[in-house]
């Protein structure tokens, strides 16, 4: 297969949501956002950057604005984590790219929620699946180098897997067993599992999607379709020596398992809810990741560690709970 051809910036995917909920821990977050946007000019540089990345000085140029004072809304969208820059190299020195990073922010109101408890959170590192079935195009890779050889399925059995920080396979799936943590005399309200991913091109591709689907307990818990195979541009995390022809970054996907049903960024995709999950003290609680064999779009799935891609994080799991005899 050949290269991809690609543009000087790539088009931004789209449906990034932002929660943020209206009490004291997050009070400083939702101070900085609402700054930021209550900014006629702030918004059009949003508006502006809603479908590809710009540097600093095309922003100026597209809606007339001295670049000093460009510079200093960039600054303050920055801050508010609403925008994200980075210096590439240009003809002459570095120049500041921009691109936004979210699509959609939800404000919750303070309420009070007598029987909510802080969410235990568990990080597993994505090497340490308890099971792996992966066919060609396929590989993983460390913070340092490949691990093992490509396109070769016995590479996911070497002892160094467990250091990680990129996945990919073209069809196949990956299990993890998470710790059961919830206190005696409590319930389990509510079960969310986030990772950043993408589908698998050769090299990389931005129109290739991939139907990626997430059991818990064996239970399907819904399909998400993965837009592209996002490359030709560094991800902010992943290593100089990971050439940018190659998968990049992907997108931070949060699925939620709630009373109601099953949620992926907020849209549900399926019935499946919370208690009809397999979950029970003592025993682990299992979670796939990956594309069934039936799937509309065979497109494969690249999974990235904290140290690869655009968010520094790897698998995080949050049980939201409960105590027992709480009204």
């Amino acid at each position: 297969m050949t290269d991809s051809s690609m543009t000087n910036y790539e088009k931004i995917p789209n449906a990034r949501l932002l929660e943020l909920l209206a009490e004291d821990h997050e009070l400083q977050k939702l101070e900085a956002v609402t700054k930021a946007l209550g900014s006629e000019t702030r918004l059009k540089i949003l508006k502006f950057l809603s479908v590809h990345t710009s540097t600093v000085m095309e922003i100026a140029e597209a809606l007339g604005l001295p670049p000093s004072t460009a510079t200093l809304h960039i600054n303050i969208l920055e801050n508010a984590g609403l925008i994200k820059t980075d210096l590439r190299p240009a003809t002459r020195g570095l120049q500041r790219v921009c691109a936004r990073v979210y699509d959609r922010i939800i404000i919750q109101l303070p309420a009070y929620l007598e029987t909510a408890e802080t969410p235990i959170e568990v990080s597993m590192p994505i090497g340490a699946y308890t099971q792996i079935q992966a066919i060609p195009t396929c590989g993983l890779v460390g913070e340092l180098g490949i691990i093992g050889h490509l396109d070769d399925p016995s590479a996911f059995y070497e002892p160094q897997r467990i250091y990680a920080q990129l996945i990919w396979f073209r069809r196949g799936f990956l299990e993890y067993h998470f710790p059961y943590r919830l206190p005696p005399g409590s319930i389990l309200n509510e079960i969310e599992i986030s990772f950043e991913v993408c589908s698998e091109a050769p090299l990389h591709h931005p129109d290739w999607p991939s139907d990626i689907t997430l059991w818990i307990g064996g239970i399907e818990i819904g399909t998400w379709t993965s837009p592209a195979d996002f490359g030709g541009e560094r991800g902010m995390l992943t290593p100089a020596w990971w050439d940018t022809q190659n998968s990049q970054y992907g997108l931070l996907k949060v699925w939620k398992v709630t009373s109601t049903g099953s949620y992926v960024d907020g849209v549900q995709v399926s019935s499946i809810k919370v208690k009809d999950l397999p979950i029970k003290p003592g025993e682990p609680i299992s979670v796939r990741i990956g594309i069934k064999e039936n799937a509309t779009n065979v497109g494969g799935m690249n999974l990235f560690g904290s140290k690869f891609g655009n968010y520094p994080q790897d698998i995080v799991m949050r049980q939201y709970f409960k105590r027992v005899g709480k009204e």
